[in-house]
């Protein structure tokens, strides 16, 4: 059995070495500056039309927050945020950051802000898509994803229908696996093991709370999950970033310094951690753009699926969604907790070696220890505790959508049970294989997403030109809103009833 494990491993490591290695991050941003392109700079040139229609309508636009009927199956644009935010501000954007400075020094948030800045269109062209090619199951549900625009978008091309539906299942399938590891065990063993450093709470009492509490949320449905994610997520944000910025604000006169740390480390223009200049560089770069793609998932085509439930008809109007998603998760919650390492004196600003010998959360835990004493590991686990408990609600979603494409909506409650009790399983086991294989299978998520986002480009840049062309300049131009007919009849019935 040993040998068997060992073998898997080698093998693991190997594929994994591609999936996450510099090929595959290349290729990632690669769509996000292709997306970036054709929508011609989209998150910069409409920056103000973005935010007013999203986070700065929250408390001025009714349809952003407006709940759905009780009967009815879709959710609000703030829900289906804050659902796909659940999933993607985990555990990633605490021990992330730490495991990117530790590795790749303080240049390497320089490039985990490259990667989020182009993420943001990437993320934007999987919404766009997510909207454009959903359907409605029986349950009057809406489903989107990346399943759906591999198989109804790349498979509507002449010559790849039967390519695009292989790529869907190959979507699914690789979902499915990483919503167990990455998604659920992984997490809830993060929990289970700072509960026990900072309170001494023994792990299967944190398994068995967690296994109930996520059953009374996960097994109600997307309405459900949707209903908990829209109050936990903001709270959970906003008490950590106010506990990070307060780190900030005691070290204030270290700004200066950690800006200039950071781009000297993005450019060699000092070696990391006193090696190699060209080294140096080359893991700032490897290890931002990988901490950055990992928090955020833009690329991965995962968040797509709980937005693809939204009650908006526009697919732009989500595809801004998407860009914010990004932007709040890297750009704020990774960036607030850089600067509180950087600034904590944890971290030589000048050769970018970090001076204790803390790793992962425990780095971020001490950072907060420096101005709250001992609270300050108190604070980081309980910010563990909500951050990753919500990426296990926000990934339960993900899951389901992948089992419901493979088996059908009816069978989708078994895959739900199975992933609440695979939580008990989580708090109490050594997860190190276990996370390493969906870690790949997380990754490989990706393959099958950026090639129906490459393909269907065209489709996005169109869709984005009609929207700029109605919206943003006044012409009397068909909208579209939808790849199906039927869907696109509704809506626009729907815009004229409400215009009158």
């Amino acid at each position: 059995m040993a040998g068997f494990l060992s073998h898997v491993e080698n093998v693991n490591n190997a594929v994994n070495g591609f999936v996450w290695g510099l090929p595959m991050l290349i290729l990632l941003v690669g769509c996000g500056i292709l997306m970036t392109c054709l929508t011609k700079f989209f998150q910069i040139s409409h920056f103000k039309h973005w935010i007013r229609n999203t986070v700065g309508g929250i408390f001025m636009d009714k349809h952003i927050t407006a709940h759905t009927e009780k009967e009815d199956t879709q959710i609000s644009q703030f829900q289906s945020l804050c659902t796909a935010l659940a999933a993607t501000i985990g555990t990633g954007n605490i021990a992330g950051v730490a495991a990117a400075i530790a590795a790749g020094g303080p240049g390497a948030i320089f490039w985990m802000w490259v990667v989020a800045f182009f993420g943001m269109m990437t993320n934007f062209s999987e919404n766009v898509l997510g909207i454009y090619y959903r359907r409605r199951n029986e349950k009057n549900e809406w489903c989107g994803g990346a399943m759906y625009y591999l198989r109804d978008g790349l498979g509507g091309k002449a010559g790849f229908q039967q390519v695009g539906s292989i790529l869907a299942v190959l979507f699914s399938v690789f979902c499915v696996l990483a919503s167990f590891g990455i998604g659920n065990m992984g997490q809830i063993n993060s929990i289970a093991v700072n509960m026990e450093s900072a309170f001494s709470v023994p792990p299967l009492a944190t398994g068995l709370v967690l296994m109930l509490l996520a059953g009374l949320v996960i097994v109600g449905g997307l309405k459900r999950i949707a209903a908990v994610t829209e109050r936990l997520v903001p709270f959970m944000a906003i008490i950590y970033v106010i506990g990070a910025l307060v780190v900030c604000f005691v070290n204030i006169g270290q700004v200066g310094n950690i800006f200039a740390s950071i781009f000297k480390g993005a450019f060699g223009m000092r070696a990391v951690g006193g090696g190699i200049v060209g080294s140096g560089v080359a893991m700032a770069v490897q290890w931002g753009m990988k901490r950055g793609v990992f928090s955020n998932e833009a690329g991965l085509g995962s968040s797509v699926m709980v937005h693809s439930s939204s009650n908006v008809r526009e697919p732009v109007i989500q595809g801004m969604w998407g860009i914010f998603e990004v932007f709040a998760d890297t750009m704020i919650v990774c960036t607030i907790t850089a600067f509180s390492i950087l600034s904590s004196g944890l971290v030589d600003l000048e050769t970018g070696a970090v001076i204790s010998d803390q790793v992962s959360t425990a780095l971020v835990a001490q950072a907060f220890s420096t101005v709250f004493g001992k609270l300050g590991s108190a604070f980081i686990a309980v910010a563990i505790l909500f951050f990753a408990f919500s990426t296990v609600l926000g990934w339960s979603q993900y899951g389901s959508k992948g089992f419901e494409y493979l088996f059908g909506r009816k069978r989708v409650k078994f895959y739900q049970v199975i992933f609440v009790v695979f939580i008990v399983i989580g708090a109490t086991m050594d997860l190190t294989l276990a996370w390493d294989l969906s870690d790949t299978f997380n990754g490989m998520m990706a393959i099958p997403n950026l090639i129906g986002v490459i393909a269907l480009s065209g489709t996005v840049m169109k869709i984005t030109r009609n929207y700029v062309e109605r919206k943003l300049l006044g012409k009397d131009v068909k909208p579209m809103l939808s790849a199906d007919d039927e869907i696109q009849k509704v809506h626009e019935k729907e815009i004229v009833t409400e215009a009158s």
